[in-house]
Formats: C-alpha cells, structure tokens, sequence
C-alpha cells in the first residue's frame, strides 16, 4: 500500500473512531426530552437552540428527499458499468478493481443504514406522516457524501478531458453542499445528525479511497 493511501487510511480510521465516540457522546450528553412525543435527545441544548433557530421548511424536505434520488442513479449507473464489464469479459473478478471495490462500500453504507434503523439513537425533531422516524446519522447526508464523492473518484479515472473532470467534480461538490445545508435547514434533522452523517461518510469514502486502485482497464 502506498504512504499516500497509508495516510488516507489512517485518518479513516481515526474518523469512523470520532463517529463511534460522538454516537456515545449523543447518549450520554446532555439528554433531554425536548422531541415530538418527548423523546429524548442528546445535547439538547444545542440541538434544540438550532433548530428554533432555523426552524422547519418541509418544501426544502420535500426538495432534498427527491433530489436524494439522484445518488440512487449513480449507484444504479455505476452497478450497471459493472455488469457490462462482468458480462463482457465473462468473468466476475476480469471487473475493474475499483469497480468491485466500489460494489462492496455501496453495500456496507447499505449495511449501516438499515443498522441505524434498527438500533435508534434519537428520532427527528418533527413528525414525519404522524409517526416518529430516526434521524441519526442523517440518512441522506451520509447517502450523498458517501456516492457522490466515490463517483468524482470514478469520473476522474475514467474522462480523459481535464476540463470535463473539473466542471463534473465542481458540480458534484456544489450538489453535496446543497443537500447536506438543505437537509439541516429544512429543519428534520437535529444538528447532531448531520454532523454523524458526515464523520460516518468521511470515514467510509476515505477507507473506499485507501483500498482501491483507480487503473482502468
């Protein structure tokens, strides 16, 4: 493994330790019962000063949960390019590498997400159709800053035209930070979900980044 990917991978490490650590702090920090239907929160202070403060806009909701669609697409568009490969050269492990690679992190956000669904750690600041939802991390923080970032990875090994690259990473990157300020703005997250969206993501993208070999064949 390369000091460059040694490095990427360190820090991996050292962010999915920060998510598990902030995920215990949210139980344990300051707990109160300030959700809907009195369910509790950790670092109730700050989450509820926040969300007064912004306040709730289901129509960004609603705009954020749609467009959450679209790293959907590149999963599907990327499984597909997979497929073609495993099909054309007739054989699962003649796939591109980061291709694979890129199959198994999709499953484990996967993983993850139904994990977090399972074992809830606090519930949104809002009702969503009447009932109580978890919110933490925030599903579609982490859904885009894990796809979204992994497809520039894809993009930049497969386009030769350096000016292409450039305006494709420049509108992903502008579409990741909509949606994760959307997200918080819209007012169905606390401050807490997004920021363990985030840590969680950029710890799986830069353990995604150490492990693969971005050589297209």
């Amino acid at each position: 493994m390369k000091k460059k990917n040694q490095k990427h991978f360190l820090i991996a490490v050292c962010m999915l330790i920060a998510f598990v650590m902030w995920t215990v702090a949210i139980r344990f920090i300051d707990v109160q019962a300030i959700g809907p239907q009195a369910s509790s929160v950790g670092f109730a202070t700050i989450n509820k000063f926040v969300h007064n403060l912004i306040g709730v806009h289901m129509s960004l909701y609603t705009i954020t949960d749609w467009l959450g669609l679209v790293p959907i697409v590149f999963v599907m568009g990327f499984a597909l390019l997979g497929l073609i490969q495993w099909i054309k050269r007739k054989h699962l492990l003649k796939v591109d590498y980061n291709i694979l690679i890129l199959g198994d992190f999709y499953i484990v956000v996967m993983a993850v997400y139904v994990l977090f669904e399972m074992l809830v750690v606090n519930y949104r600041p809002v009702l969503i159709g009447g009932n109580l939802e978890a919110s933490y991390p925030s599903s579609t923080t982490t859904l885009v800053m894990c796809v979204m970032p992994t497809a520039v990875m894809q993009f930049h090994a497969r386009i030769k035209n350096n000016v292409l690259k450039r305006f494709i990473a420049a509108a992903i990157i502008a579409f990741i930070v909509f949606m994760v300020i959307g997200r918080l703005i819209s007012g169905v997250h606390w401050l807490t979900d997004i920021i363990g969206g985030a840590l969680l993501s950029a710890g799986l993208v830069l353990m995604y980044r150490a492990v693969i070999r971005l050589e297209v064949r």
